[in-house]
């Protein structure tokens, strides 16, 4: 069984790996490399350093559509299967066609909701209460092929993107297994998407992370974990950036405007908002590491009638 495998962040390495462990990889393509950190040295991807760890050939084009030579290599590969995990392009039709069996991709939503770049994030701004992973035959358009199976997850009311992210990333190699093997025994019937049912999981950044204190705590809950680890919701603390890390709804309201500082205790700060009262329990100001509420309000102060905005 030959494969050869697409994809470049940490969430694509386990899958990689799983597939390393069951079948032939014959090469790996991901994305070129770049610049990084804070000294912006020149970093391989994730991917690549799994696959040179295991002397895969690595290819790393730029783009893939309308590029003959990497097209004519696939070709010359002859996999039985090409297998895309967050690889970062879309692939044209000039190599989906090419594997005997298909090309596969590893989404991390339960489509078809939550198509595009970012369904792990939305899922919890949303507030959905179930999420997983789906593996789908690839056509040409974004995350609309076939559904091939699906594996649930229930979610909890105070998950983040990153555990999240974490657990999905974890779990994705053995349904990928599960689905190559399901192909070649000829034992997954392919279900078409239902279009109706769709939403678009638009890329996240920082200028969409300001909170709005008009909505209800709830909402404004899910807001903050769903953008946890990145790109952090945030609010103005007087003059400065206050990054929200942690949250919890409690069961109390207030008839103070929104985004009101009620108190402020060991236990966090309790905020008004649109609909109830949020307690914000970590906190990060610039130039400062993030820190539980009860850590900061030792050596600094937060005034309780100041206005979150």
């Amino acid at each position: 069984m030959k494969i050869i495998f697409m994809g470049t962040p940490e969430f694509s390495v386990p899958a990689l790996q799983k597939l390393i462990n069951e079948f032939e990889v014959s090469a790996v393509f991901t994305q070129p490399d770049r610049p990084k950190g804070r000294g912006k040295n020149i970093a391989m991807s994730p991917v690549k350093q799994l696959a040179t760890s295991y002397n895969i050939p690595v290819y790393q084009p730029l783009r893939l559509k309308k590029n003959e030579e990497m097209i004519e290599l696939i070709k010359d590969l002859k996999p039985d299967f090409i297998v895309v995990v967050a690889f970062g392009q879309i692939l044209p039709k000039e190599i989906i066609d090419i594997p005997k069996y298909g090309c596969i991709n590893l989404h991390a939503s339960l489509l078809p909701k939550y198509r595009g770049a970012a369904p792990i994030n939305w899922c919890i701004i949303d507030g959905e209460d179930k999420s997983g992973n789906t593996t789908m035959l690839m056509d040409v358009g974004l995350d609309t092929g076939d559904i091939l199976l699906t594996e649930e997850i229930n979610l909890s009311c105070d998950i983040t993107a990153g555990e999240l992210h974490d657990t999905l990333m974890n779990s994705g190699g053995e349904l990928l297994v599960k689905t190559i093997k399901g192909i070649v025994n000829n034992e997954i019937e392919p279900v078409k998407q239902e279009n109706e049912l769709t939403s678009y999981a638009s890329m996240l950044g920082k200028e969409m992370a300001v909170i709005n204190w008009e909505n209800s705590s709830a909402s404004i809950h899910n807001f903050i974990r769903g953008l946890n680890p990145w790109p952090i919701a945030y609010t103005h603390y007087e003059n400065r950036v206050m990054k929200i890390y942690k949250s919890r709804v409690i069961g109390e309201k207030s008839n103070k405007c929104f985004g009101s500082i009620i108190e402020v205790s060991k236990e966090g700060i309790k905020v008004s908002t649109g609909s109830g009262v949020l307690l914000i329990e970590e906190i990060q100001f610039p130039g400062k590491k993030p820190l539980m509420v009860k850590d900061y309000i030792i050596g600094n102060k937060i005034d309780e009638g100041v206005v979150l905005k």
